[in-house]
């Protein structure tokens, strides 16, 4: 039966017949994973199914990006080491809510379904959507086993990118059966190109009288902002006429921003760059800048790639995880070793001193989004897999 809110306020459980979807992450807060959470929440049908999230750790005010009403927001504290300690609890929170799916992301919230299945869950999904600075291979044993371990416990697999998909299927050894690979989708009514050259609000840098290359995300160990930093360094020690018109902009918080900014100040660049921290205006910046650049040791499909390709920039990555599923070589962007200082820096040059050609794969980013990475493929997507595990191939 359709679904309709009451009118003024939440609908109770038990008058809710829509089934109940549980959110299940480490940390509910500014990122990737749970950018994505927000989008599949806030775009997917409300008479199709309700929603939850559930945080091992803490709920930060990043759940103002949720723009439904009627979704839950729970946190269960946990302390550090294994999750065990927390199954009564969890077994007490699952019979009381009666979910029809919990649905759990990445290896820190895989634990979540043994209290799940103790408590008669139907449909228990687990999502891998990138690797840990622990695992940027997968060749770490004990992650491997203990996928294995829990593979009884769960009913499905989702990967984000072929990477993950192969890695699943050949190295853990889950049976094709139990796997599907779904892109993530942008939003690229919110991330759009600029329709004419801005500059970023209260950045020091103007356009066009400079040319700014940029990052934007959280700055800890796997996304390697100071590699960045290390790049730009070298990119002007090999080409000292940039530094009248090349400049970096790196937003986000996180560890590695006093870090990033000590080593560019020890080389005496720190005016030729921005480290602003955290910004809540990120289509902006991204429409502010010329060239976006993602250093990452490990993706798993990254939300930045895909929101920097449909605000019309090229992109210039590490060639990591799933990065050249997003990346079209040459067309759309470049790829370079992790790592590779020398490396990123003839990128960085060969795309500022060629702003035709930036200008160009930017467009061929828009247009590979348009055609690939849609909002509404990632929603068919999930609510159908939902759908298949829940109600059966007929539905």
């Amino acid at each position: 039966m359709a679904w309709t809110p009451p009118c003024g306020g939440r609908v109770s459980v038990a008058e809710d017949s829509r089934p109940l979807v549980i959110h299940v992450m480490y940390r509910f807060d500014v990122g990737g994973l749970e950018n994505g959470v927000v989008n599949l929440i806030n775009r997917m049908p409300a008479a199709a199914y309700r929603h939850a999230i559930l945080a091992l750790t803490e709920v930060t005010d990043f759940r103002r990006r949720i723009a439904r009403d009627d979704v839950e927001f729970i946190s269960v504290n946990k302390p550090p080491g294994h999750l065990w300690k927390l199954y009564p609890q969890l077994y007490r929170l699952f019979r009381r809510l009666k979910p029809a799916i919990v649905h759990s992301r990445n290896l820190a919230a895989l634990e979540v379904t043994v209290p799940a299945w103790a408590a008669g869950v139907p449909v228990r999904i687990h999502g891998e959507h990138g690797r840990d600075v622990g695992d940027l291979d997968g060749s770490n044993k004990t992650y491997q086993w203990l996928r294995r371990l829990y593979n009884p416990f769960v009913t499905h697999f989702i990967a984000l990118s072929r990477d993950l998909q192969r890695y699943l299927l050949d190295t853990v050894g889950i049976p094709p059966r139990k796997v599907s690979q779904f892109y993530n989708g942008v939003d690229a009514a919110r991330f759009h190109p600029a329709t004419e050259l801005a500059s970023i609000s209260d950045c020091p840098f103007q356009r066009p009288e400079h040319w700014l290359v940029g990052t934007v995300g959280r700055m800890q160990t796997v996304k390697d902002q100071t590699f960045l930093a290390r790049a730009f360094i070298r990119t002007l020690e090999l080409e000292p006429e940039l530094r009248k018109k090349l400049r970096l902009v790196m937003v986000g918080d996180g560890p590695l921003r006093l870090e990033s900014q000590r080593i560019l100040d020890a080389a005496g660049v720190a005016g030729l760059a921005w480290l602003p921290g955290e910004r809540h205006d990120v289509p902006d910046v991204l429409r502010g800048l010329d060239c976006f650049v993602l250093p990452s040791l490990a993706e798993g499909i990254s939300n930045t790639i895909l929101e920097a390709m449909a605000s019309g920039l090229p992109v210039i990555a590490t060639r990591v995880g799933g990065n050249p599923e997003l990346v079209v070589e040459g067309e759309t962007g470049q790829l370079v070793p992790a790592g590779d200082v020398d490396a990123m820096a003839q990128a960085l040059i060969a795309a500022a001193v060629n702003p035709g050609w930036a200008l160009s794969a930017g467009f061929a980013g828009r247009s590979e989004v348009e055609r690939r990475f849609s909002m509404e493929a990632m929603v068919a997507a999930y609510q159908g897999l939902y759908d298949r595990l829940l109600f059966g191939p007929a539905r």
